[in-house]
């Protein structure tokens, strides 16, 4: 006799499960909940997958609507204080989740088997991999970064990337609501279900362990180098678009550098868009604000700058136009607008970098064959607003004696982890992150991208640096541990001795290799779910 259950207390199920999630997510999270917190949601997926004639096909869907929106509002809130628009983001993703959520609901109603468990696995990973890599991006989510606040739970990510802590939070959530749900209906021996729910605790204790003697055994690589990151505190609102000039910045940075900066000091770090008034990447040689940066470089002759900036590209004539690119006023040709990273030392020319994982709706609108036309309300958040140009590289920067090779990563760039694992392979043996968090107030969305740095150092084994505007400041060991940070909201000057790691991880050389594989059997499961859905209609007309 099957069990009737009220449908609120289904619903009560998709709150729990939604915080739960919450409570488990960083900053002010304790990781452990994310093993649990898909379980409630399970129960509701099983409760209508065997009562189904009391629902309809998207009934599971409105459920996990419901736990995933509260996930994503609660965890992501912040985004609202950069721009009202934000709550899209929020509700576009908590429906892209849900759909995943579904997605494995009517696959196993087709295949009527306990192995579909595994397409709730790959499923899930496929999503967050699409999410990682189409024009809608928005991977804060992604489970793998739950972990982020406890770099020595997961050393391992050296290995797998953070698409490791994924599979381990899905494969948790599948075992412990399997051993659950035998307890409750008493399946098989006692014997049976306490082995069960003992493998369930060595799922969760064993990579700990693991990853603990890997923590406490690693030791940082590389040759050793002074660094120095500024932290000038300009509002994002009123003073750093608007109030305050180039030079101005400028100037309240330079003097913050100095406090710190010595004979010893072989690499300053700025903050995102630290030239905020826009360049003409031709006439760097006569700008009036890199001739402040070269006065500063002559000062420490052994010291590369390191900053971001708003940056312009014209077009000479017959040279092939990108699709970003805008007509220049009056009919005088073409030129595209950059959020760009900059390195500046004694050697002549500046090394530049265009920031290519651009915010949806801010600084790229995505696909602009069919969504082209809402260009003009592209969302103003400071600097140069509409689309802006990008480049296919990751670009690494040198020093003068080739001894710094620092991967430029610009502000959200930092949560793609096989993106970051690109400039490592192409030589970096730094991590640059330069950014400006000031839009998010007072928060935990500055916290949580501070945090997420921690990710990239430990799957690259690379120490980080980042300089943000406003804030979070500091530096990373090759460990994921932080060594020092700033505070909110105050002017900050900060010196740290790091290490340079020549040599790749396996994550570094393979890259996102766990997702692509999970893309293959969703491929294959979905074809093979769709086969059996055919063969089954086919047989019930010859039947009839």
């Amino acid at each position: 006799m099957k069990k009737v259950i009220k449908k609120r207390y289904l619903f009560l199920l998709s709150l729990l499960s939604g915080v739960l999630l919450i409570i488990g997510w960083p900053v002010n999270g304790f990781p452990l909940f994310l093993f649990i917190g898909f379980v409630p949601l399970l129960f509701i997926e099983d409760y209508i997958f065997n009562n189904r004639e009391q629902f309809n096909w998207f009934s599971f869907f409105g459920y996990s609507y419901i736990a995933m929106y509260i996930f994503n509002l609660f965890t992501t809130y912040w985004i609202y204080f950069s721009t009202p628009a934000g709550i899209g983001a929020q509700l576009m993703n908590a429906l892209f989740m849900s759909l995943t959520l579904s997605l494995f609901h009517f696959t196993r109603i087709i295949l009527k088997h306990g192995s579909a468990y595994i397409t709730f696995i790959v499923y899930w990973i496929t999503f967050e991999y699409l999410h990682l890599n189409w024009d809608l991006t928005w991977s804060w989510m992604n489970l793998g970064n739950g972990f982020a606040n406890y770099p020595s739970w997961i050393q391992w990510y050296e290995y797998t990337g953070s698409f490791g802590g994924t599979i381990w939070i899905l494969l948790a959530n599948v075992m412990i609501f399997r051993a659950i749900k035998m307890f409750i209906n008493k399946e098989r021996t006692f014997r049976k279900r306490m082995l069960l729910a003992a493998f369930c605790g060595d799922l969760i204790l064993v990579p700990i362990i693991i990853s603990l003697v890997i923590y406490y055994t690693y030791e940082d690589k590389g040759k050793p180098i002074t660094v120095v990151a500024v932290q000038p505190n300009i509002d994002p609102y009123n003073e750093k678009f608007d109030a305050l000039t180039s030079g101005q910045q400028l100037e309240k940075m330079l003097k913050l550098a100095r406090l710190k900066t010595d004979n010893k000091t072989s690499l300053l770090v700025g903050p995102e868009t630290a030239i905020p008034d826009g360049e003409w990447e031709e006439q760097l040689d006569s700008s009036v604000s890199f001739d402040s940066l070269r006065s500063l470089v002559k000062e420490y002759p052994q010291m590369s700058v390191l900053m971001g900036m708003a940056s312009y590209k014209m077009y000479k004539k017959g040279e092939k136009v990108s699709s970003t690119a805008r007509p220049y006023p009056e009919e005088h040709g073409w030129y595209d607008a950059y959020n760009t990273a900059f390195i500046l030392d004694t050697s002549k020319g500046v090394q530049l970098y265009h920031k290519s994982k651009l915010v949806p709706f801010v600084e790229k609108m995505p696909y602009p064959k069919y969504m082209g036309f809402l260009e003009k309300y592209a969302i103003d958040m400071g600097g140069i607003s509409g689309s802006l140009g990008e480049q296919e590289e990751r670009t690494v920067f040198y020093s003068p004696d080739k001894t710094i090779k620092a991967a430029p990563v610009i502000c959200y760039e930092s949560i793609y982890g096989e993106f970051v694992s690109e400039y490592v392979k192409n030589g970096a043996n730094i991590i640059c992150i330069i950014t400006n968090d000031g839009w998010w107030r007072n928060t935990p969305g500055y916290r949580q991208h501070f945090c997420y740095a921690t990710l990239r150092a430990i799957e690259n084994r690379r120490s980080i640096v980042q300089s943000a505007n406003t804030g979070l400041s500091g530096f990373i060991n090759e460990r994921g541990d932080v060594l020092q940070k700033t505070s909110w909201w105050k002017e900050f000057s900060i010196k740290q001795e790091l290490l340079l790691n020549a040599k790749t991880t396996f994550y570094t050389r393979n890259g996102d290799y766990i997702a692509r594989t999970s893309s293959y059997m969703t491929a294959v499961i979905f074809l093979y779910s769709i086969l059996i859905l055919i063969r089954r209609k086919v047989k019930r007309i010859f039947d009839f």
